[in-house]
């Protein structure tokens, strides 16, 4: 364990020039922070460091993590200074970005996807991945200008799923239509002029799901890749779902049918 007492530290300025993403990107990592998220961490995952407070470090046995990476020790607000949030558990992981295989997802039998254009919410993308990753998704895919995956606040939301779900970045959706209709794959579009209901749908074979802007929903360009558009009954007074919810419906409806 190695002990740091400066913020003028190489590490404190590195730990706090990774809240940026530039710098995210440049490096080609992220920061994991709290006990639960960390835990979460594949034992195949690559960590670059660990940072953990003096109080964390007196409470709990380090040896895991010394196994796995170099274990940086800060004064308790030395450490706080560093994180995200008000009340930090005491414990971050400087962790590798990994590339998923795009052709290994579409080479699983009956795979089912999420598409998101713009997606800007940090919660609302944060909980897409957690909600794909219990469905048992086989891929989220986000289009340009959706909020970046690992901002701290996605982080967070996903509650350690983002480890366990392939999430594609920066995709091209006029691309991703493309292979998903080489691959016979239908894309559904959740839209409110929809005449289907999801339940309509035959979701037992390959699928993809494409969700809107949360302020917006879809645009007409992306509407147009579709092949059919869906519509959430609402039989309340609301005009629409927040587009995680709304996701959410939409996967669980994949859930439900090939449970049955």
């Amino acid at each position: 364990m190695k002990k740091i007492e400066s913020r003028d530290n190489k590490w404190v300025k590195r730990l706090n020039g990774l809240k940026i993403k530039k710098n995210r990107d440049k490096e080609g990592v992220f920061v994991a922070e709290g006990l639960r998220f960390i835990n979460e961490v594949p034992a195949d995952w690559a960590v670059e460091a660990y940072a953990v407070s003096e109080t964390f470090a007196a409470e709990n046995d380090l040896n895991r993590y010394e196994k796995k990476a170099e274990v940086l020790c800060l004064p308790d607000a030395l450490f706080t200074s560093i994180c995200g949030t008000e009340n930090p558990q005491g414990i971050l992981a400087v962790c590798k970005k990994l590339e998923w295989d795009e052709g290994d997802v579409f080479a699983k039998e009956n795979p089912f996807f999420l598409l998101a254009e713009e997606l800007n919410d940090p919660g609302n993308l944060g909980t897409v991945i957690r909600t794909a990753d219990a469905c048992g998704a086989d891929g989220v895919f986000l289009s340009k200008g959706s909020v970046d995956l690992y901002n701290p606040k996605v982080l967070r939301s996903t509650m350690g799923s983002l480890f366990h779900v392939p999430v594609f970045q920066n995709v091209d959706l006029n691309e991703i239509s493309a292979k998903l209709k080489e691959k016979e794959i239908p894309l559904y579009a959740a839209h409110l002029k929809g005449d289907r209901w999801p339940y309509d749908l035959n979701l037992k074979t390959s699928c993809a799901f494409l969700i809107g802007n949360e302020a917006r929903g879809l645009s007409d360009q992306a509407a147009d890749l579709c092949d059919q558009w869906v519509k959430i009954p609402m039989p309340g007074q609301a005009e629409s779902l927040n587009a995680s919810i709304a996701a959410g419906v939409l996967m669980y409806e994949v859930v439900r049918q090939r449970l049955k």
